[in-house]
């Protein structure tokens, strides 16, 4: 167990990792594990990982140095240059806890890899590969890019103006998701590893978690019996003050009404169609038409403050420049000192009893490689014992909307019991956020992300604000191993059940908490949603057009958020079982959206750039937009990275002879000429038949993808040939496809998924019973009393 330099330990133990990686999702997954305490190899080709060269801004990067962001990603790993051939490769594999590849089955064969031989040489090894589509399915070979898989999962075709293109969000989201989704399984896997299990092949496929990043419109679609949706742009949203621009983001029906009186404007409250964000996209002109002077005569500060006093998610908004300097990161220390000089921030999770690992410098390349190998491990696993990984994990969830329930979306797919906790006086608001079905009498059991998003759990209500409420809850705390909640800092310190409470009644508990910013400090008592950090951190500003205004990525970093927390209740459960000691685990999710958005602050501290919006061009070097095709408002997503596809790409048009010129030789020429490029590609596009075009850009190698709605990802041939939707026959709605987690099922399952949703309640004598001893006339009491229930109170 290594020591931070306070005395307090990391929380994990002892991990060996072997990390295989050419691209930022193998990377960050090495960095999540580092900081909580593995000790990681990171096995590079001669001429070094590609992101040592890497930077957004194409800023370059002097002599032998390496790229900032390679700097960020690696610190504290140690760097080999040993050949697949090489006997030492081969004992480095096999000692290690953990084997993470980015690669295709077929590029991993190329390194030397195998995953089955991998687990017969080593049975208590976690071996993760993470590639573009996972290794089955139609398209498992094929080439992608994060805009090309943004664009399959749906993602980009409902963002933007109908006016304009859709918009894919700025910087490298889906890569972060992917890392972080790895090293959770990591962890799962290796919990089962530790109780006598076996070890695993995790086959990760980055097109499922970036799917997981968009809201299961599908789902929408099914449940509100609505269209599929097209592309718009929340209103208000990202608008234009005095002296610059504020985010502004709306859930609930109730803060319309406040944002409403806020503007001064109580004509908008008239419009019933107008207390769901759905339904202001028809009045945009008016809603903007009466709130653009209010906007336009205040300054970005005095708006912000207002909206505090209204408790409304309203932000400023952040690029690379500015988000240092704001007051909860100078007042909370987030940005820390990375050896290479720049700032950086911290580890997204804070605990009470452990650290993360100290900040080292990132590795120069081969310089480890006269380190003894590992020994390898004496471990017995019985490969008999195929149970899920989480299993005999007892969790409470008092989670709710879409970051805290995909953390335990994940947990429990993975095995856990999970308990939701509601109540009747406030059900989890994501039932009915967003629109409601008027034509039938349980309306709350038709929300789309509560159904996505909760899974494999079991529910029940209690009023927390009752003493018996109370009391009850902590029955389940004294039997459960994590509590985990993702309220503003206040509800619990007024339910009176603070971390150090629930510690009292079960010193091994993991008590998680998720505050938008953080449990102390500046912010503390702000609102805000993921929107809001997108606004802060950075990611609005890198997404839309170069001459129009950031776009909001829309609540992506929700499940980014919910997985980095799945990953710390892990890492603390591990230190628990070990040392029989419970802690307060702390996960402010701007920290989680800085974390991802880092190499903004960090190339405009070395470069003195600020990564703005560039379209869909994206940042680096590649030569990549959106081109309509022939049918109407049918886009094509396409990538030109390297040498070789742009002439796949010449010879795919019929190599006309503006392809063929000496100043479009190399990558650096074409992104100089990109506009040039981009008018003889729409040319071009605009003739072609959009599936017949994705298909022959993929036979050539070159990264290409439709433009779909998120509605339609479900006629995938890869999601469906990979079963990411698992079927469930929902008692309310019937049966729907749902998403499981971004991994082919684990040896000896057939599915992740094993619960529908559930209803609100649906759980209240089964739970009640069993775990806190309750009797029939307990329940009727409780019942009368609405303590407990199954329908929301005045509904």
């Amino acid at each position: 167990m290594s020591e931070a330099r306070d005395g307090r330990p990391t929380p994990l133990d002892d991990l060996r990792v072997i990390e295989i990686s050419d691209r930022i999702a193998g990377s960050y997954c090495g960095k999540v594990l580092v900081d909580a305490g593995a000790e990681v190899r990171k096995i590079e080709p001669p001429q070094g990982d590609p992101l040592r060269r890497f930077t957004a801004s194409r800023s370059p990067v002097p002599g032998s140095a390496d790229s900032p962001l390679f700097s960020y990603l690696n610190a504290g790993k140690r760097s080999l240059t040993i050949p697949a051939s090489d006997t030492r490769f081969r004992a480095e594999l096999a000692a290690a806890d953990v084997v993470v590849v980015t690669a295709t089955r077929s590029q991993a064969a190329e390194l030397g890899i195998n995953p089955q031989q991998l687990l017969v040489d080593s049975p208590h090894a976690v071996v993760v590969t993470i590639s573009d589509f996972g290794w089955t399915g139609p398209y498992a070979e094929r080439t992608a890019s994060e805009f090309t898989l943004q664009a399959w999962a749906g993602s980009t075709g409902f963002r933007g103006d109908p006016a304009g293109p859709p918009i894919a969000i700025g910087g490298d989201l889906g890569e972060y998701m992917a890392g972080v989704f790895a090293a959770f399984g990591t962890l799962a896997i290796r919990r089962r590893v530790e109780h006598g299990g076996p070890g695993e092949h995790l086959d990760l496929s980055m097109l499922e978690a970036i799917t997981l990043m968009q809201s299961s419109e599908w789902l929408h679609s099914q449940l509100l019996q609505v269209p599929p949706v097209s592309r718009t742009i929340e209103v208000p949203s990202i608008e234009p003050a005095k002296d610059g621009y504020v985010g502004i983001t709306m859930v609930t029906g109730q803060q319309w009404l406040d944002f409403a009186a806020m503007v001064e404007c109580p004509q908008l409250t008239e419009i019933p169609q107008l207390r769901f964000q759905i339904g202001r996209w028809e009045y945009r002109d008016l809603i903007r038409e009466l709130i653009g002077p209010w906007f336009a005569e205040r300054t970005v500060e005095e708006i912000v403050e207002l909206g505090q006093l209204f408790r409304l998610p309203i932000a400023p908004l952040g690029n690379g420049s500015t988000i240092r300097d704001m007051a909860y990161m100078r007042d909370r220390g987030v940005f820390v000192r990375n050896p290479s000089g720049f700032h950086q921030p911290r580890p997204p999770w804070l605990m009470s009893r452990c650290r993360p690992a100290p900040l080292r410098r990132a590795p120069a390349l081969g310089e480890d490689d006269d380190e003894s190998p590992w020994q390898p491990r004496k471990l017995t696993p019985s490969l008999a014992d195929r149970r899920l990984p989480l299993e005999g994990v007892r969790i409470v969830d008092l989670t709710a909307f879409w970051a805290g329930p995909a953390a335990t979306h994940l947990l429990g797919a993975f095995g856990a019991d999970v308990i939701k906790v509601e109540s009747i006086q406030r059900p989890d608001g994501m039932r009915y956020s967003g629109g409601m079905r008027t034509d039938v009498d349980d309306w709350w059991e038709y929300g789309w992300v509560f159904h996505a998003m909760n899974t494999n759990k079991r529910s029940v209500t209690l009023d927390l604000a009752s003493e018996v409420g109370r009391r009850l809850f902590k029955a389940l705390v004294a039997g459960a191993d994590v509590v985990i909640e993702n309220f503003s800092p206040r509800v619990m310190d007024h339910f009176g059940l603070t971390a150090e409470t629930l510690l009292a009644v079960n010193p091994k508990l993991v008590v998680a908490r998720m505050p938008a910013f953080g449990l102390d400090g500046p912010w503390r008592d702000r609102v805000g949603f993921a929107p809001t950090m997108e606004q802060i951190a950075g990611l609005a500003w890198v997404t839309g057009l170069p001459d129009g205004p950031p776009v909001a990525p829309r609540g992506a970093c929700d499940p980014l958020a919910g997985v980095h927390a799945a990953f710390s209740v892990l890492a603390a459960l591990d230190f628990a079982e070990r040392t029989g000691q419970g802690q307060l685990v702390e996960l402010p999710m701007i920290e989680t959206v800085l974390n991802v958005t880092a190499v903004q602050p960090i190339e405009s501290e070395v470069f003195g750039v600020t990564l703005s919006r560039e379209g869909n061009r994206g940042h680096g070097w590649a030569i990549q937009n959106l081109y309509r095709c022939a049918r109407d408002d049918e886009w094509i997503a396409v990538t030109v990275a390297t040498d070789e596809q742009w002439r796949a790409l010449v010879e795919l048009m019929g190599r006309p002879s503006w392809g063929d010129e000496s100043g479009l030789a190399t990558v650096a020429r074409r992104r100089e000429r990109a506009d040039d490029i981009d008018r003889r590609l729409q040319a071009w596009f605009a003739t072609q038949d959009l599936a017949t075009a994705v298909e022959r850009l993929a036979e050539a190698g070159i990264p290409a993808a439709p433009v779909v709605s998120p509605s339609l990802v479900t006629e995938n041939p890869q999601l469906r040939d990979r079963g990411f939707f698992e079927s469930l026959n929902h008692p309310r709605t019937g049966t729907g496809w749902y998403p499981r987690p971004p991994f082919a099922p684990l040896a000896g399952h057939r599915r992740w998924l094993r619960r529908t949703p559930p209803t609100l309640g649906e759980h209240n004598d089964e739970v009640l019973r069993e775990l806190c001893g309750l009797v029939e006339a307990d329940l009727e009491r409780l019942t009368a009393s609405d303590v407990i229930g199954t329908r929301p109170k005045g509904a």
